[in-house]
């Protein structure tokens, strides 16, 4: 089995990754990812498996340091912004005649020169990667390119992604329907395979005792929220909830019916602890996600807390419903499923014990390594 991969992706929270950094014990390698992004996990599995791994950070400036303390975090706003006019006028330009571009491009091959990866993993949301560089990096290195994503090309994807979609060996999706997409743009195969999953050293309970006030709450939710047109299923379910004790984290902007509920923002541990400190895990998806397959399906079992799901096809396909987790169809079943388990404390802690022992049995990382290995070996 090929033992090099290098990741692709763009650095969402260059602050937690500085953070995780200072806290890294000397005798432990210093991590690629935060541990607020799901590659944080890949690349735990895939070292604990002998692979060697690196990344190319492709939002970091081709002209400038490799410093990811240049970076900020990228915060979802409603209105417009000088940030969005920017990237607006940006995208107008050519990639071939963006200079800053082709810079970044030139670094990655430089940077796959000494690396000689063996799997390039790319992340979904590439902006700057052109097709041409990829299709160098199978000729010269004669790897396997595989693309992962959560969200759906139709609404998401660039067109440089969708031009390379017949690069792509094997394409990894949460959600089934983005996968089909994935085919009829060129991909050769794909996968509805959760590449998001748990780490039994990072995603367990966490005591309920010595945490904030605030973060004490009968629903957590954790999430983006804007903009309204990819959020807006999540946005109506929480404004049902407004009757009940409810927690709202997110690093972006909030709705302005909700910004009484916003109580800050969880990364990393402490969105474990948030959600570990909650009587139930509201987890709704994007309104993009039509069967579904987000993180927080998974994370959420895993501290063992209790969730109420929006219906998914896939939230089925991985869970069954009403033993490791509650559905609901429409906002007035959700108030009063709320209101039930709110009521009945020891349904709903039974519930969220046989989820996180479904979730350490059959989603973690170590198996979605597994299933990987065995597609790529089979491809």
């Amino acid at each position: 089995m090929s033992k090099r991969v290098l990741f692709i992706a763009t650095l969402h929270h260059p602050e937690q990754l500085q953070k995780d950094r200072a806290n890294t014990p000397t005798d432990q390698p210093t991590p690629l990812f935060p541990t607020s992004m799901g590659q944080h996990y890949w690349e735990r599995v895939f070292r604990k498996n002998g692979y060697a791994v690196d990344v190319f950070w492709r939002n970091l400036s081709g002209f400038g340091d490799n410093d990811i303390a240049s970076l900020s975090a990228h915060v979802h706003t409603q209105g417009i912004t000088p940030r969005k006019v920017f990237d607006a006028a940006l995208r107008r330009l050519p990639p071939t005649l963006n200079p800053d571009i082709q810079r970044r491009n030139q670094r990655l091959l430089d940077q796959a020169q000494q690396f000689k990866p063996d799997i390039i993993w790319l992340s979904g949301d590439n902006t700057v990667i052109l097709p041409e560089t990829l299709a160098q990096l199978k000729t010269t290195h004669h790897c396997k390119i595989l693309y992962v994503s959560g969200v759906s090309p139709i609404v998401f994807s660039h067109p440089i992604e969708r031009q390379a979609a017949r690069l792509y060996d094997l394409v990894l999706v949460n959600d089934y329907y983005h996968g089909i997409q994935w085919l009829e743009l060129g991909a050769k195969q794909m996968e509805c395979l959760p590449y998001v999953a748990i780490d039994p050293d990072f995603h367990y309970p966490k005591p309920k005792t010595d945490v904030p006030n605030d973060y004490l709450c009968d629903i957590a939710f954790v999430g983006t929220l804007v903009p309204d047109n990819l959020y807006s299923e999540r946005v109506a379910a929480l404004d049902a909830l407004r009757d009940f004790d409810l927690g709202i984290w997110s690093v972006h902007d909030i709705p302005e019916s909700l910004k009484p509920f916003h109580r800050g923002y969880a990364l990393g541990d402490e969105m474990m602890q948030v959600l570990s400190s909650a009587k139930i895990s509201l987890n709704i998806h994007g309104d993009f996600m039509r069967y579904g397959g987000n993180m927080r399906l998974f994370e959420t079992a895993a501290v063992g807390t209790f969730q109420i799901v929006d219906n998914r096809p896939g939230v089925t396909t991985w869970f069954e419903a009403d033993q490791h987790l509650v559905i609901f169809e429409d906002l007035k079943k959700l108030q009063e499923k709320v209101q039930y388990y709110l009521d009945n404390a020891t349904e709903r802690q039974h519930i969220a014990e046989i989820a996180r022992q479904h979730v350490l049995a059959y989603h973690t990382y170590d198996n979605r390594l597994t299933q990987v290995e065995h597609l790529l070996d089979n491809l």
